[in-house]
């Protein structure tokens, strides 16, 4: 096959069949023809011929075929697609379709916003598909997790000036073997090296979480995240979900299932409601962070908001205005309330779940 003929065969099975010219076109290989016909059931089954209606049997079918022909990232992006074209919800409530779908934290997302629908006989299932995906996030982010925070600690505790009781000896020989007398047959330690004593204070960190259906992949992450931080001596978590009420949610920490079942995904929105019950958590300032994770569309009233963030600003607390955490890049936000957070000093971010605990562990030491 000449590579203009695979060009042409590429771009058929990207138009779809009413590309196909009148005189035949490029004919497609079986196996091209069979990922074809996937296509076709989800993209072009307007006219429901042999497509993916919501009570269609060859759903079933559909979700096998997808895992066959095409890898597992393409495989979840049809799934979402599904989902959102076709309404297929139907896809997620019968325990046997459910152990055919590939399961991502999008997936995830949808589940929990389903849960109060869901049978009973699809719950259990529901549940093994979200215990798949969260156990895989805490695998990739428990790590670097932990040694973010553990050499943030470390650094913020490197002692230039220590006492004689307090020098690390071995760090200050290290750092001055250059100063080595060969005469004295002894190194000068012209810089000392030494650890402080351990603060007996802990690290608080505060996770508001807004639980609106937008946010439901951050959720999701966050929710893990704040699990692996319960898990740790030197940090005591509160999470704090909310929409237009608001729920504390620490007393399902460490167990991440529980807790992303304890939420409401969905709802309406009030932050100022929340950070009002954030400042009675608010008891360390000087050791505390607070994670605001919203995308700022206040269904409240922004001036009241905006005045809980200042009293929350000026208690010498870190503050974080997290608009999102997933891999999807720059999400949708209120860019006025933004702007008015940035003009207090603040500066709203969306992070990649990856690069959130080094912006985590440098909040908390420095």
């Amino acid at each position: 096959m000449s590579d203009h003929e695979e060009h042409l065969r590429k771009w058929r099975l990207i138009l779809g069949q009413d590309a196909q010219d009148e005189g035949g076109g490029p004919k497609l290989p079986a196996r091209a023809q069979s990922m074809d016909a996937v296509l076709e059931a989800l993209y072009n089954s307007d006219d429901r011929r042999g497509g993916l209606g919501p009570s269609s049997p060859n759903v079933n079918r559909w979700l096998g075929d997808i895992r066959k022909y095409f890898p597992t990232d393409t495989v979840q992006m049809l799934q979402r697609d599904a989902l959102e074209r076709l309404g297929l919800q139907e896809m997620l409530l019968e325990p046997e379709l459910l152990k055919t779908i590939q399961p991502d934290v999008h997936l995830v997302g949808t589940l929990l916003s389903l849960k109060n629908v869901l049978p009973e006989r699809s719950r259990e299932s529901a549940r093994q598909v979200v215990k798949r995906v969260v156990e895989e996030i805490e695998k990739t982010l428990r790590q670097p997790l932990l040694q973010a925070l553990s050499g943030r600690r470390r650094q913020q505790a490197r002692n230039r000036r220590p006492r004689h009781s307090d020098i690390d000896w071995h760090q200050t020989i290290r750092v001055n073997l250059k100063h080595y007398q060969p005469e004295h047959r002894t190194v000068l330690p012209v810089q000392l090296r030494g650890q402080q004593r351990s603060r007996t204070s802990l690290k608080h960190v505060i996770l508001l979480v807004d639980q609106s259906g937008s946010m439901a992949t951050s959720v999701v992450y966050a929710g893990v995240l704040s699990c692996i931080l319960a898990s740790l001596p030197s940090v005591t978590t509160h999470v704090v979900a909310f929409d237009t009420s608001v729920v504390d949610l620490t007393a399902e920490l460490p167990d991440p299932i529980e807790l992303l079942f304890a939420l409401q995904l969905g709802g309406g929105t009030d932050i100022g409601r929340a950070l009002r019950y954030a400042e009675q958590l608010n008891v360390a300032p000087r050791d505390t962070v607070l994670v605001l994770l919203s995308d700022l569309f206040e269904g409240g009233s922004v001036p009241n908001m905006l005045q809980s963030v200042r009293r929350l600003v000026q208690s010498g607390l870190t503050f974080l205005p997290v608009l999102a955490l997933n891999d999807q890049g720059a999400p949708a936000y209120d860019h006025d309330v933004a702007a008015q957070l940035t003009e207090l000093g603040l500066r709203p971010f969306a992070s990649t779940p990856g690069t959130f605990p080094e912006t985590l562990a440098r909040a908390l030491y420095g």
